[in-house]
């Protein structure tokens, strides 16, 4: 099995190199047969490449069985004529990577806004609102005028049915419980054939309880009432707000698993951002990388067969766990006074050891 781990920005090579800790004992335990590629994006890209996303690391890529992206230090990019391409966006378009999966849960022992939280966030990830991603050519977003910017907002039949289909196959394997998130009391047409769309398809699944939430509705309940809540299917940028939010709420973005899938690919990604200021000094929590790699060996388990991989994946959140479960052997983020690598290292020593 190929991977190909691309860094990224900022504290994206620290917290891949702690990742590498875990899969390789992961690896070995379970036998996966594992090849790890690196390659580089990002501001090292553009330096040596002149491009922060080299065609050749897309097209090496396509040849991966999966991809695991760190953080990227997009607001320091030139624009995309000078070679600032957003790795994110475009592969995200490039492999037709349409579903933005969120979990977001409380985890023992570690200090949360929301005491009951376990909930996923099922984001569309190639219309809406996002400019670099909605046009065959050119760019949803523009100015006519010096004093006037526009913008289009794309909401497709298929897009919104197959984000649905997503998630209601999720909330199968779950609670059966499915909410769409709209406003489509405002936005008529746009939200309201996702609304309407996401429905239709929820109605294939007789087993699964549907109801729907206005999206400030959504942010006001999953403060006050978060176990109300269990698959949330959302529009692109509703989904992306809302997924900060919850990953807040249930312990911080540094905990937070991501994982964008398509039908032939699937990439993780690092929820948070490449943290700057923070970077070189080993500080850095890994534990979004890591748990963002885990749910990528549960998506390739599933799609190929492979329960192997689903194990390794569930192993990997429990040492993960773990290894949270005890306080001075967090990363400091957390209060505790382990390192990146010493996190990493303690997690993939317990995968080794069986313990999780």
């Amino acid at each position: 099995m190929r991977l190909m781990l691309l860094p990224g920005d900022g504290i994206g090579p620290e917290i891949g190199a702690g990742l590498r800790h875990v899969l390789s004992a992961a690896n070995d335990r379970f036998g996966l047969g594992l090849t790890l590629e690196t390659a580089e994006v990002g501001l090292a890209a553009l330096t040596k490449a002149g491009t922060t996303l080299p065609e050749t690391v897309l097209e090496a890529a396509r040849g991966c069985e999966g991809i695991i992206l760190g953080p990227l230090s997009t607001y320091e990019y030139p624009p995309a004529s000078e070679g600032g391409i957003n790795a994110s966006a475009a592969f995200r378009k490039e492999l037709d990577l349409y579903a933005n999966i969120r979990p977001a849960r409380t985890r023992p022992g570690v200090r949360a806004a929301a005491s009951d939280m376990d909930l996923v966030v099922v984001r569309e990830n190639t219309e809406g609102f996002y400019a670099d991603r909605t046009m065959f050519a050119g760019s949803g977003e523009f100015m006519p005028t010096e004093d006037l910017a526009l913008a289009l907002r794309k909401v497709s039949r298929a897009g919104s049915a197959r984000i649905a289909r997503q998630a209601c196959e999720l909330a199968m394997r779950r609670a059966k419980r499915l909410t769409i998130v709209h406003k489509a009391n405002v936005l008529k047409l746009t939200d309201g054939l996702f609304h309407k769309t996401a429905s239709k398809v929820a109605e294939e699944y007789r087993e699964i309880e549907v109801d729907e939430v206005l999206v400030d509705a959504a942010a006001s309940l999953l403060v006050r009432q978060p176990s109300r809540f269990d698959v949330i299917v959302t529009t692109n940028m509703f989904g992306d707000i809302l997924s900060n939010l919850t990953a807040e709420l249930s312990g911080g973005l540094g905990l937070a698993a991501s994982l964008n899938a398509g039908d032939q690919y699937a990439m993780a990604q690092a929820s948070h951002g490449s943290a700057p200021d923070i970077a070189g000094r080993d500080v850095a929590n890994p534990s979004s990388l890591i748990l963002s790699a885990a749910m990528l060996f549960d998506w390739l388990g599933r799609r190929n067969g492979v329960p192997d991989l689903r194990s390794a994946a569930d192993a990997i959140e429990r040492a993960v766990d773990g290894q949270l479960a005890e306080p001075a052997g967090r990363t400091r983020d957390l209060g505790g006074d382990f390192g990146t690598q010493a996190f990493a290292q303690a997690v993939a020593d317990r995968l080794r050891a069986g313990h999780a």
